[in-house]
């Protein structure tokens, strides 16, 4: 069996073009699966165009108090330590927005007064365009956690009996989120843009990719905007530059119109393929 390659996706910021080197990157390699874990504003659908073939809740659990059985200890509410759960004047409130689902409170019970329901926070999207599988989350609006919902889309990244090569577009920045995202991952590939921002943004990510033990390097989108200090930067700290992607105004009108650029720029196909190559030379060393 081929070993399969976990490639994830991820910036210091918003809008440094994550989405747009995920999906012309899976597109020009083809037989990839592609996980959008943004799931709080997932994009990368516009422009893969999947036929969705299934859409799955995901769900937590959360507690559910028998108020027969309860005397209003308030052991629960002594141990969460996120106050989902409170005790007030014989009577117990639970706030499901603030709780973690870890079940301790119903341990933690003397009369076995709680019980776990589900709760459904968001969706999974399953698909295909071609030979490219697609897998997405959607966290339902209003929801505060985005974990659940991505842990359900990488759980697609555990299923590795069809040898596709994975691709993850992760949600911006570096919080929980993006941890949740690229963990497990084989290589990171941080996407930036040469600007100060763009470099503050990036160092950030790269403390966080080195933390936690991942090979990584980098991509500069809209290459020629701004100074050098982000290859100045990189060259100082031997982080490897990937591939650059200049600053284009038919690249920019593409994307405006949910076109992937190696649809017209036949160019850029090789390109992105020969460079998913050489991301394998790089894992193996």
């Amino acid at each position: 069996m081929l070993a399969i390659m976990i490639i994830s996706i991820a910036s210091g910021k918003g809008g440094t073009g994550k989405t747009l080197v995920a999906v012309n990157l899976a597109l020009a390699v083809r037989n990839v699966k592609i996980l959008d874990c943004d799931v709080e504003e997932p994009n990368a659908h516009l422009f893969i165009k999947p036929e969705i073939k299934e859409v799955r809740p995901v769900y937590v659990l959360i507690p559910k108090v028998n108020e027969e059985l309860c005397n209003f200890c308030g052991e629960c509410s002594k141990f969460c330590e996120f106050n989902a759960i409170v005790v007030v004047a014989k009577k117990v409130i639970v706030f499901p927005e603030l709780c973690h689902n870890c079940g301790g409170c119903i341990l933690a019970c003397p009369r076995n007064a709680l019980i776990e329901q589900k709760r459904e926070v968001g969706i999974v999207e399953r698909g295909f365009k071609g030979d490219i599988e697609f897998i997405a989350g959607r966290l339902i609006v209003g929801e505060p956690r985005p974990i659940p919902v991505i842990d359900e889309v990488k759980k697609e990244a555990e299923n590795k009996k069809d040898n596709r090569d994975i691709i993850i577009d992760s949600p911006p920045g570096t919080s929980c989120p993006v941890i949740a995202s690229i963990y497990g991952s084989d290589y990171c590939i941080l996407v930036a843009e040469p600007t100060p921002f763009g470099l503050y943004d990036l160092k950030l990510m790269v403390e966080v990719v080195r933390k936690m033990g991942i090979k990584f390097g980098v991509i500069v989108n809209k290459a020629g905007i701004g100074g050098k200090e982000i290859y100045e930067y990189c060259e100082k700290e031997e982080i490897p530059i990937l591939l650059e992607i200049p600053y284009s105004r038919k690249i920019a009108e593409l994307y405006s119109m949910g076109i992937p650029f190696i649809e017209e720029m036949e160019d850029w196909k090789e390109k992105f393929k020969s460079f998913f190559e050489s991301l394998k030379e790089k894992i193996k060393t």
